[in-house]
C-alpha cells in the first residue's frame, strides 16, 4: 500500500513539476535562468532553489546514516558542509562583485590560462556525474533491492520523468519548480520532527550525548568538513551558478538564509538517524528501527522527502551541466536544443556508474570534496590575500588533489591498503583526514613559494 502511494506521489510531482515548467526558448532563459523579461530570480525564488539543490536525496540520507552510527557527531560533521553557503557566498563575492568576472572558469583562467579552466572543468563534470547517478541510487533503494525490476524501473522513471520537464525550461524551469519542491521539503520535515518528538522513546539528552568518544569516526568527519568547506563550494557548479544570477544584496542573502533553513534541515534528519540509533534492537537497521518507532505513515513522508530532495537536485544538475558544456566550455553551439542534448548524455552517463555498482553515498562527497581541495590555496592567496601565483603552484596542487581522492577512493574500497601498515589507521575517515591534512599542506606551501606579486584587481 505505501509503494502505491509513493508511486502516486511520484507522478502528482513529476506532474505539478511539468506545470509549472516555462517552456524556455531563449539562451538567456535556459542557461541563465531568466524569465520571459529578462528578470533574474527573486530573492525567495533564488534562496529556496539553493537549499532544495544541495540538500539532495543522497544528503539526507549520509545525515540520517551518520547519525544513525556515530551519534550526535556524524550529524554535525555532516551539516557543517553547508556552512559551504557562507564560504561560497564569500568566493561569489569576491569573484564576481569586487573583481568582476562573470563565472569561475573567467577568473581561473585569468589566473592560469588553460589549465584553469580545463582542470576545474574537468572537476565539475565528474561531479555532475555523481550527482546523477547518487541521486537516482536513493530513489531506487526506495523502491526495491539493487538490480532488483522495482529499483530499475523507479529509478528510469524517475530519471526520465525529470529529464522532460528539465529539457521544457533548463535553468529557468529548476528554479521554478524548486520553489515548490523546497515547500514540500520543508512541510515533510517538520511533519517528521513532530511525530519523533512526540514519540515516547524520543529523549532529547540522548541525542545530545549520543557521541561521548571524542575520538569516534563522527568526530574525526567533523575535522574533515572543516577542512572541505573552504573549497567544498567552488567545485560545486549548482551552488556557483546561482550565485551569478541576481544582484549583489539579493545574492548574499540567498546565500545566508539558504545556510540556515539547510543546516535546520539537514540536523532534522540527523536527528532521525541518531534517534533510530539510540533506540535500535539488536541488529535493526536504520529504516527498520524508524519504520518501528516513527510508525508506516511517517516512513511515507520520509520516503517523499528524499523523493523530492533527489528529483530537485537531479533538474539543477541537468541545468548546470548543460550551462557548464555549451555555455561555459563552448563545447556546443549555444542553442537551446544543444542544452537539452548535453542533459541527455549526462543522464546517460550517471545511469552508467549507477548500474556499475557503486553503493557507497558518502564515498561521491568525500571523493570530490578531496579532489576540489586544490581550490583552497586559490581561495586564500588569489582571492583573500589577492596575490599572483605561479602556474606551477597550481599545476602541483592540482596534482595533489586528484592523487588524495584517488588514494581514498582505493582505501575506502578495499582495493588497497597502505595506510593502514604505514600508519596505524584502520577507520576510513582517519584515512582521510589524514589525507586532506596532506593535500593542504601541500597546496599551500607550494602556493607561498609560488606567490610573486599583488594581482591587479579588475573591477566590476
Amino acid at each position: 500500500m505505501s509503494e502505491l502511494m509513493l508511486i502516486a506521489i511520484v507522478v502528482v510531482i513529476a506532474l505539478i513539476s511539468f506545470y509549472l515548467s516555462p517552456r524556455v526558448k531563449t539562451a538567456d532563459g535556459f542557461f541563465r535562468g531568466f524569465d520571459e523579461f529578462g528578470q533574474a530570480p527573486s530573492l525567495w525564488t533564488l534562496t529556496l532553489s539553493q537549499v532544495t539543490t544541495w540538500i539532495f536525496a543522497r544528503s539526507l540520507m549520509n545525515a540520517a546514516i551518520l547519525g544513525f552510527y556515530y551519534g550526535i557527531s556524524g550529524a554535525l560533521a555532516y551539516a557543517t558542509y553547508y556552512l559551504s553557503f557562507l564560504t561560497g557566498g564569500y568566493i561569489v563575492d569576491r569573484i564576481r562583485f569586487e573583481q568582476g568576472y562573470s563565472s569561475i572558469q573567467d577568473f581561473l583562467s585569468a589566473r592560469y590560462g588553460r589549465l584553469g579552466r580545463v582542470s576545474y572543468n574537468v572537476l565539475v563534470g565528474v561531479r555532475l556525474l555523481s550527482e546523477v547517478f547518487a541521486n537516482l541510487l536513493v530513489i531506487g533503494i526506495i523502491f526495491g533491492v539493487a538490480g532488483s525490476l522495482s529499483y530499475s524501473v523507479a529509478v528510469i522513471c524517475v530519471a526520465v520523468l525529470t529529464l522532460g520537464y528539465s529539457m521544457l525550461g533548463g535553468l529557468r524551469a529548476s528554479l521554478k519548480t524548486d520553489v515548490f519542491q523546497t515547500l514540500l521539503l520543508v512541510f515533510g520535515l517538520i511533519v517528521l520532527a513532530t511525530v519523533m518528538i512526540l514519540s515516547p522513546q524520543f529523549d532529547f539528552s540522548s541525542l545530545i550525548l549520543s557521541s561521548l568518544s571524542f575520538d569516534g569516526p563522527g568526530w574525526i568527519l567533523l575535522g574533515v568538513a572543516v577542512l572541505q568547506v573552504w573549497s567544498y563550494p567552488m567545485h560545486d557548479p549548482v551552488m556557483m551558478d546561482r550565485g551569478f544570477l541576481a544582484d549583489r544584496e539579493t545574492t548574499r542573502k540567498s546565500f545566508y538564509y539558504a545556510c540556515a533553513l539547510s543546516v535546520a534541515a539537514i540536523l532534522i534528519f540527523g536527528a532521525l538517524g541518531i534517534f533510530a540509533g539510540v533506540n535500535k534492537e539488536s541488529g535493526e537497521a536504520m529504516v527498520a528501527a524508524l519504520t518501528r518507532l516513527l510508525g508506516g505513515p511517517a516512513m511515507v513522508v520520509f520516503n517523499v522527502a528524499l523523493i523530492v530532495s533527489a528529483v530537485s537536485t537531479l533538474d539543477s544538475t541537468f541545468s548546470s551541466a548543460s550551462k557548464l558544456v555549451v555555455d561555459q566550455m563552448g563545447a556546443l553551439d549555444k542553442t537551446v536544443n544543444k542544452g537539452r542534448l548535453v542533459m541527455v548524455l549526462f543522464l546517460i552517463g550517471g545511469l552508467f556508474f549507477l548500474f556499475l555498482g557503486q553503493k557507497d553515498l558518502f564515498a561521491a562527497v568525500a571523493v570530490s570534496g578531496t579532489a576540489s581541495m586544490f581550490l583552497t590555496p586559490v581561495i586564500f592567496f588569489n582571492i583573500v590575500a589577492k596575490r599572483e601565483t605561479a602556474p606551477w603552484a597550481y599545476g602541483f596542487t592540482f596534482i595533489c588533489a586528484l592523487g588524495g581522492a584517488g588514494l581514498y577512493m582505493l582505501e575506502a574500497g578495499g582495493y588497497i591498503s597502505i595506510m593502514s601498515p604505514l600508519l596505524g589507521l584502520e577507520h576510513k575517515y582517519a584515512k582521510l583526514l589524514v589525507i586532506c591534512l596532506g593535500v593542504l599542506s601541500a597546496g599551500m606551501v607550494s602556493f607561498a613559494l609560488g606567490s610573486v606579486k599583488e594581482m591587479k584587481v579588475r573591477r566590476a
